[in-house]
């Protein structure tokens, strides 16, 4: 059986220190501690669960030993007709947030925000036509993105494999394989809110909050819909609202999110695309020795696409005024060759 070893383009040691030294001094200001409640027998997952559980809860080789698009195969004509059908009201909204100009402890860390006029005359300095350019990093911590399945990797015998059993083929071009262009351009599914801080009755979940598999279906219980086959599933923690409330934290070291114990949950509910509004993973994680492993198991094993920063408030002040927490999700995935990430260019419409 593989070791199972956290290993993302984060770890990259130019990257790391580059991150950790921009915000050092905010960074330290900040302590966060595993919430007790993962490491109660019921729900504790170890590192040797993980391993058997790449094992058990695999898509490898679901959908053919050259597919690229993994859980997203689960989107189907049949599904399409399906979310089309839920458009009642004709209410859109976005489900995106984008870079900004602002230096912060949750944005621009790794790359920085740039935007300029592209034709400026020499004499006057002046822009002399419409034109523009714009350079932001894929994975912003401001930027609602889709992870490429090649993003994260495991080691098996001294090679680095990615979903499928494809070796991690890095070059200055990007990902070989499983890059986020090779993973289709655009689907239409069912969209299903979990409204979290709905169900408890508060603005936002307090930091480091995981959500088990009994929150989940509490809240199906409470918004009357069953998760499914080619669903994407949105959480919300209210990360965007505690932002606005209190202003930019380390939400990437001490987010609200899931809880490593959902991950067979989410194999077995066949989830097509895990939308969250912080990192999906809750923080820490609770897992000694990992502090992803939402995202390493979902991504290499289960070849479930993950969606970190979703914009998700929007989607929740419809949702309530609707009341109906299901509806129509319209993705466009950017064609970047070999990219790590897309942004998330998405609608949810009622």
């Amino acid at each position: 059986m593989s070791k199972l070893r956290i290993a993302n383009l984060a770890s990259i040691p130019t990257l790391s220190a580059l991150l950790f030294g921009l915000f050092a001094g905010q960074l330290a200001a900040q302590d966060f501690q595993v919430h007790p409640s993962t490491q109660d027998p019921a729900v504790l997952v170890t590192l040797d669960t993980l391993a058997e559980w790449e094992e058990e809860l695999s898509n490898w080789g679901r959908w053919g030993p050259a597919d690229q698009r993994g859980a997203l195969n689960l989107i189907t004509p049949e599904k399409t007709v399906q979310a089309a059908s839920l458009v009642q009201a004709g209410e859109t909204v976005t489900l995106q947030h984008f870079v900004l100009k602002e230096r912060a402890m949750d944005s621009q860390s790794f790359g920085p925000y740039e935007h300029w006029m592209s034709r400026v005359d020499p004499v006057t300095g002046e822009p002399s036509f419409a034109l523009d350019e714009i350079q932001f990093s894929l994975h912003d911590g401001m930027l609602s993105h889709l992870d490429a399945l090649c993003h994260y990797r495991k080691e098996i015998d001294g090679r680095f494999v990615i979903f499928n059993g494809y070796d991690q083929n890095l070059t200055v071009n990007g990902c070989a394989d499983l890059a986020v262009d090779r993973m289709g351009a655009s689907y239409v599914t069912r969209g299903i809110l979990v409204d979290m801080p709905l169900l408890r009755g508060v603005a936002y979940l307090a930091p480091s909050t995981p959500i088990f598999v009994e929150d989940l279906e509490a809240w199906e219980e409470f918004a009357g819909v069953t998760i499914g086959s080619g669903d994407a599933l949105l959480v919300r923690t209210g990360r965007w609202a505690r932002r606005d409330d209190i202003g930019p934290w380390a939400y990437g070291q001490g987010g609200a999110g899931l809880h490593a114990s959902v991950l067979p949950w989410l194999r077995e509910r066949d989830v097509a695309i895990l939308v969250g509004d912080a990192v999906n993973d809750v923080q820490p994680s609770g897992v000694e020795g990992i502090n992803r492993p939402i995202h390493q198991l979902t991504q290499v094993n289960i070849g479930l696409p993950l969606v970190d920063n979703g914009y998700l408030q929007a989607v929740a002040e419809a949702a309530e005024r609707h009341q109906r927490w299901e509806f129509m999700v319209s993705i466009q995935i950017n064609q970047i060759e070999g990219g790590t990430a897309s942004p998330f260019n998405a609608n949810a419409t009622f």
